[in-house]
């Protein structure tokens, strides 16, 4: 492996760590290299907090050593005030001579700025190192400022007969397609997420929490269709616990810190109009839960990125027929259960 790819990928493995944590922020990871010897490295942790950079010079013992130095770093240092001042800044003021970077932040407050002011004072800059698995690494953050809209992705568990619920009627208790380990997948994936996103029969069904209580990590803000007011208090998604954004025809509801109510009209635009309430709110990425016809409005729409579908070996017979994506997808064996994985790279 080539000598820049090695650390790059370093810092994509030391990014990884902010999964979930860094919104509205980028996963970002850096390293400090002297003489062919790692003397610091870092991550950004937490939206508010240090970044990478800031954290893989703190790092450093002896800071004599970064005049003679090379940073790597996965995303274009920031050259903005935000919550936290410029990682170029910092750069510069150690006169680190030489810094690599994976990709260019698309954001437009950066988006390539920050190589040019670190150019203007004299740094050597080399740009695009793995800049693929850099801008997999940030899929959630280039979708939202690229696309103006969140990274979607769909999820649902269907039976070996390909149904995702028995008929109404014989439903007299919750019948688990996934077994317990898909299921707490399911809660790590919510953790790395920003929202999650229901429809008024999901909820009206199965009084979902939407939490992550079989992992550790943060709650998904929680984002429910409730066209025409049918959710009660009585349902957890109405606890006030966690952030919910309802998306409703019911104009001028009272919207409180934990409680947002967003006007859309259900119709044929309904996918690109939530897509919309989604961005406006700062939901960097969503996973649609369900059911059927909130799946295959974003489906019919092909407004979604990635598709998540365990089959169970378990037989309905009738029911709920699960939509359908015609791609090619990959299969993972959790036990008893496939995963289903899918992209859609329109």
């Amino acid at each position: 492996m080539k000598i820049h790819e090695k650390y790059i990928n370093r810092c994509i493995e030391l990014a990884k760590n902010g999964l979930g944590t860094t919104y509205p922020n980028p996963l970002v990871g850096s390293v400090i290299v002297y003489n062919n010897r790692i003397i610091g490295e870092g991550w950004h942790r937490k939206s508010g907090e240090p970044h990478a950079e800031v954290n893989a010079i703190n790092k450093v013992k002896d800071k004599s050593l970064l005049s003679k130095a090379t940073i790597y770093v996965s995303l274009e240092p920031c050259s903005h005030f935000g919550k936290t001042p410029p990682c170029c800044d910092l750069i510069i003021k150690y006169k680190i001579p030489n810094v690599v970077i994976g990709t260019i932040d698309p954001n437009e407050k950066v988006a390539g700025n920050g190589i040019k002011r670190l150019v203007e004072n004299g740094i050597n800059v080399t740009v695009g190192v793995l800049e693929n698995d850099c801008n997999e690494l940030n899929k959630r953050f280039f979708t939202f400022h690229k696309k103006k809209r969140p990274y979607i992705i769909l999820k649902w568990a269907e039976s070996s007969d390909g149904f995702i619920a028995p008929l109404y009627k014989e439903k007299k208790e919750p019948i688990w397609i996934s077994n317990e380990f898909s299921r707490q997948l399911v809660h790590k994936w919510r953790s790395e997420e920003q929202a999650i996103l229901v429809g008024t029969k999901t909820v009206l069904d199965d009084n979902p929490k939407l939490d992550v209580r079989d992992w550790t990590g943060q709650n998904p803000t929680r984002i429910v269709l409730d066209k025409s007011g049918k959710i009660s208090k009585d349902f957890y998604v109405n606890d006030g616990k966690t952030r919910t954004i309802f998306i409703t025809e019911i104009e001028n509801m009272p919207s409180n810190e934990n409680c947002i109510y967003e006007n859309a009209t259900f119709d044929s635009r309904l996918a690109k109009n939530i897509s919309a309430i989604l961005y406006r709110n700062n939901v960097q990425s969503v996973i649609i839960e369900g059911g059927k016809m909130t799946l295959e409005t974003f489906i019919k729409d092909n407004l979604w990125d990635e598709a998540r579908i365990f089959v169970g070996n378990n037989i309905l017979k009738n029911g709920t027929k699960s939509p359908i994506i015609y791609i090619e997808n990959t299969v993972v064996k959790i036990k008893e259960n496939q995963l289903k994985l899918f992209r859609n790279h329109d």
